[in-house]
């Protein structure tokens, strides 16, 4: 069976990158950790990710072009080892939860409480400016 390939077509010229972010996507099965996403606003959207356990020290925000990423290392220096378990059910692994944002969304800033990460993203207004492309006549 062969895969129809959308992109190919001639009226999506300059979306090679949209082909390569579902392909992303798609891959992307983890579901560590659980995170919610929210509008706040028709401009403004939330994306809280529970993180409980970490500290801020602890977990990174990066944003890459279109990528957001969120990464967290778990430092077990503090962790007596001497415990014994008779369930360990908190997850404490590290972990890197990726987002794909559109464009010109703009992160306002984040914040941790109560075990939330908590990132504040804002959509611009659309423009209504018309714009006229001149036409250059070579000869």
């Amino acid at each position: 069976m062969t895969r129809t390939v959308i992109f190919d077509s001639p009226f999506l010229l300059g979306f090679d990158d949209m082909r390569l972010l579902i392909d992303r996507v798609g891959r992307s099965h983890d579901n560590y950790p659980p995170y919610n996403v929210e509008s706040l606003s028709p401009d403004h959207i939330r994306i809280s990710i529970a993180v409980a356990g970490f500290t801020a020290d602890q977990l990174r925000i990066e944003v890459r072009g279109a990528h957001l990423t969120v990464s967290a290392t778990r430092d077990r220096a503090g962790e007596a080892p001497d415990r014994d378990y008779l369930h360990r059910g908190i997850a404490l692994r590290g972990f890197n939860r990726a987002f794909v944002l559109s464009d010109g969304l703009e992160i306002t800033g984040a914040s941790l409480a109560y075990g939330l990460l908590h990132i504040d993203l804002v959509r611009p207004k659309p423009s209504d400016e018309v714009r006229i492309i001149p036409i250059e006549v070579m000869g």
